[in-house]
This record gives structure tokens, C-alpha cells and sequence, in this order.
């Protein structure tokens, strides 16, 4: 599989620290020291989850690889749902008129994105599908709660997108070497580390420190896991995506897989914790930073718990 363009798309509406500060009391310091967080976007009021994931694939179409119409498969990827029926991937195959092209969402936390991509290798292998749209949306503050001092300030809204193809397209293409996830539901708080329950309090994040201890440790061996099938090390990795929840479980695991300076890639700062969308948005932000030959590693870890990584080669 190949990945042969990644776009992404972040509101303009900017929150920064001291919006905590003058509402709750939490000051910039603080915050940033405790999440590597200084400013997050936020979804404006005419925006959603489905809305966004058609502005990532709008922000590349004049730079698209083939037409977008040639898509037969479109996957959306999202725990923050605008609507549960008509989902994302419907939304953007409604926008464009991609006829007749397969469309379902999956959830499954922050590591929903790369669960999606091993939805599309599932249907490559069985050759109901040869190019695909993935799309990741995140609509965090619809649901988060402004006044949870435990959590409310993590949230970042956005969207990232990318077209995948079953043959190789052009030189520009990255390749997806190999991928995995994995449940872990049975480990720590898995169900209740951290929920959305619209009807019961909406985000939250109760058990934060089971959330790190688990993260930092299933971010690292994902990555180790999959680097050893592929006879790697990290020595061979020029660009490190984790997801972007945290700075501090971000320099753990970095610590943990012993990371040289300069090929860690991180977004937190700006955007805050965009769920799904976080390493996807990461990747767009950098596509043009991979130099051909380089092998790039993603590493997720999401609520529920589950965990998964990717390892690629421009």
C-alpha cells in the first residue's frame, strides 16, 4: 500500500492558555508544564466533525494525485461524531459525489486513524478496493467540558486526510511498510481511563495517570514490535509521529526507544490533543520534510485502551 497525499485542515479559532486562566484559575505555566500545551483550535459554530473532514480533503484538491471520483473506498475515522448515522466518510462522499465508493467509520479512540488504514488493507487484500480515502476528524470541545480542571484544557479540534492506493502512484508516494493494532481493553482502567458519554458527563479523563502509565508503556512497544518484524531499529528512523496527547508521555516513550534529537515530530503546542486526527494532521504538516529512502514510524495510544503503529518508507 502507498499513501500518496496527506492533507489536513485546523480551524481558525485560536484558545490559548490564558483563556484557562481568567475561567478556572489554571495558569499558562501550569498547563503547558503538564501537557506541553500552549494554544488549542477549536471548531468555530458553523463547524463539526463531518464539516472538517471535508475542509482536509478541500485543502489539497488542487494538488490531488488522480480524480478523486477514481476513490472506491472511503474511511472515516472518529470518536467525536456530528452525526452517528450520515457519518464523516458519508459527509465527504456526499460533498464530492464519489459514486458508488464503499463509506464506513470506525471508532476506536485515538488510535482510530490507524485502525482505519488496516480497514483499507483488508479490503486491498481481498480486492474490493484499489484507492481509498482515509479521513480523521476530531470535534473534542463539542464534548469536553471548558470547567474539568482534570481535562478540559487538553482539547483540540481538526481534521487530517489521506488518499491510499494499492499500487504505487508516483515518486512522491510513501510506503506503508507494515502496520498494527491492539485491544486493550483487560489492561488498567481500559473502559473508564478516559470516556465520552454524551449523556453522562460528556469527556472526561478521570484516570489520568493510568492513562500515562499505560500509554507511554504500549506507545514504545508497539513501536520496538514492529520495528523487530521488519528487522529495524529505531537508529534506522529519521521521523518519529506519536500521537499528540501529552508532552510528557511524548518525551517517555521518545526516552524509552532512545530517540535522537530532531526526529521527533510534534503539534501539541499549537493545536492541543486532536485526538484520531493528531498524527495524521502531523503528517501533512511535514510531507514535504520526508526525503526519498527515509523511514517514518506512527505510534497511537487510545481510550478504551488500545494501542497501534505504522512503520513507512518515502
Amino acid at each position: 500500500m502507498y499513501i500518496n497525499a496527506a492533507y489536513h485542515y485546523l480551524p481558525d479559532k485560536i484558545i490559548p492558555n490564558s483563556y484557562y486562566t481568567d475561567l478556572i484559575d489554571l495558569t499558562d505555566d501550569w498547563i503547558y508544564k503538564r501537557s506541553g500545551i500552549r494554544t488549542r483550535t477549536k471548531a468555530g459554530i458553523d463547524e463539526n466533525t463531518n464539516t472538517m473532514s471535508i475542509d482536509a480533503v478541500k485543502s489539497g484538491i488542487d494538488r490531488l494525485p488522480y480524480d478523486l471520483k477514481e476513490v472506491d473506498l472511503i474511511v472515516g475515522a472518529t470518536y467525536t461524531p456530528y452525526d452517528t448515522v450520515a457519518t464523516n466518510a458519508h459527509a465527504v462522499q456526499n460533498h464530492f459525489a464519489i459514486s458508488r465508493a464503499k463509506a464506513l467509520s470506525i471508532s476506536s479512540a485515538c488510535s482510530s486513524f490507524i485502525n482505519a488504514v488496516e480497514v483499507v488493507e483488508g479490503y486491498f487484500a481481498i480486492n474490493k478496493s484499489r484507492r481509498a480515502l482515509v479521513v480523521a476528524s476530531e470535534h473534542n470541545t463539542a464534548y469536553s467540558d471548558d470547567m474539568d480542571k482534570q481535562s478540559g484544557y487538553l482539547w483540540g479540534d481538526g481534521a487530517g486526510a489521506i488518499l491510499i492506493s494499492k499500487e504505487k502512484i508516483s515518486e512522491e508516494d510513501i510506503e506503508i511498510l507494515d502496520l498494527n493494532t491492539t485491544g486493550l481493553a483487560d489492561v488498567g482502567k481500559g473502559l473508564d481511563g478516559v470516556y465520552l458519554r454524551p449523556n453522562d458527563g460528556g469527556l472526561q479523563m478521570p484516570y489520568g495517570k493510568d492513562i500515562f502509565v499505560h500509554a507511554c508503556k504500549h506507545m514504545a512497544s508497539e513501536v520496538e514490535n514492529i520495528l523487530k518484524k521488519n528487522n529495524f531499529t529505531m537508529k534506522d528512523i529519521e521521523h518519529f509521529i506519536p500521537h499528540q496527547a501529552n508532552s510528557r508521555i511524548i518525551s517517555k516513550v521518545a526516552e524509552t526507544l532512545g530517540l535522537k534529537n530532531g526526529k521527533l515530530v510534534m503539534n501539541i503546542e499549537d493545536n492541543g490533543n486532536t485526538g484520531s486526527a493528531s498524527t495524521v494532521i502531523a503528517m501533512s504538516q511535514n510531507w514535504n520534510k520526508f526525503k526519498k529512502g527515509e523511514l517514518i514510524v506512527i505510534t497511537v495510544f487510545g481510550g478504551g485502551y488500545s494501542s497501534g503503529a505504522m512503520l513507512l518508507r518515502k
